[in-house]
């Protein structure tokens, strides 16, 4: 909002943003998750709805505590990387700093030239959340969004820790917003596309996890506190560029495009650093 950061929600193609007296008291929407106020939020926007084209996009959580990301947890993508399934979710962490909203430009590194894209679906934790069961894990969860999990991979495999290859700076994006659970269609319903240029290049569905998401809540939960605004990105199906044959890298000019059935479309350009 003229420069400030801002937060509010989506009105049909429109945005509107909270009004002064709530941002006062809860600065951005990770505030609003940690004092549980999330439910007041479209009472408290009564502003002049904005289109989307006035407005830049910030990532859905733009400050989380932490970002969580599981590797290879769909069957599809565990085959093309020539690994075994795994016992145990595959964990890495992003840097908030490695992100951002949609529309916003990637940047593909001037270190590499094997720029990969990873469509995702994440949650984000509503509630602390220790030792929950699978069982009560929704009850825990804000909300779902899409996500980029950029990926540089020669970066990537340099040892057999990922955090290099996931942490090149403005490498990955989330947005373009939050969609509630009661917003969400069926979990075997809901399904991921992965387009660049306009061509699919990754599809899959929720119920294509190895690990679900309950059972993800469960575990994280178990070695970490969640807090409000954690960010846990559940893994990509397959479908990468590292896979292909010959292998097909993000470059200045590329549109990456997440599309996720009843969450939204996360659409960014790509740009040479």
């Amino acid at each position: 909002m003229d420069g400030a950061p801002a937060y509010g929600i989506l009105d049909g193609d429109r945005v509107r943003a909270a009004d002064d007296s709530f941002t006062r008291r809860y600065a951005d929407l990770r505030a609003v998750l940690d004092a549980g106020v999330l439910a007041e939020l479209p009472q408290r926007c009564t502003g002049r709805p904005l289109p989307q084209a006035s407005i830049r996009f910030l990532p859905t959580i733009p400050n989380p505590d932490k970002v969580i990301c599981v590797g290879v947890n769909y069957r599809p993508h565990v085959e093309e990387m020539g690994r075994d399934i795994p016992e145990h979710p595959v964990l890495f962490v992003r840097f908030a700093a490695s992100q951002v909203g949609h529309l916003e430009c990637l940047l593909k590194p001037a270190a590499s030239e094997q720029f990969d894209f990873e469509g995702e679906l994440a949650v984000v934790i509503g509630r602390r959340a220790r030792h929950v069961s699978r069982d009560d894990a929704w009850s825990f969860i804000a909300g779902v969004t899409c996500f980029m999990d950029g990926s540089v991979r020669d970066w990537q495999r340099h040892t057999m820790q990922f955090t290099a290859g996931k942490n090149f700076l403005r490498s990955g994006s989330m947005g373009p917003w939050l969609a509630t659970p009661d917003e969400l269609p069926e979990p075997e319903d809901i399904q991921l596309e992965t387009r660049v240029n306009g061509s699919v290049m990754q599809k899959g569905r929720l119920t294509d996890l190895i690990f679900p998401i309950p059972e993800l809540i469960e575990y994280c939960s178990t070695f970490a506190e969640l807090l409000p605004g954690d960010v846990i990105a559940t893994g990509t199906p397959g479908g990468v560029g590292a896979a292909r044959k010959p292998p097909v890298w993000l470059g200045d000019g590329d549109r990456v495009e997440i599309d996720i059935a009843g969450v939204g479309t996360l659409i960014n350009p790509v740009c040479a650093e």
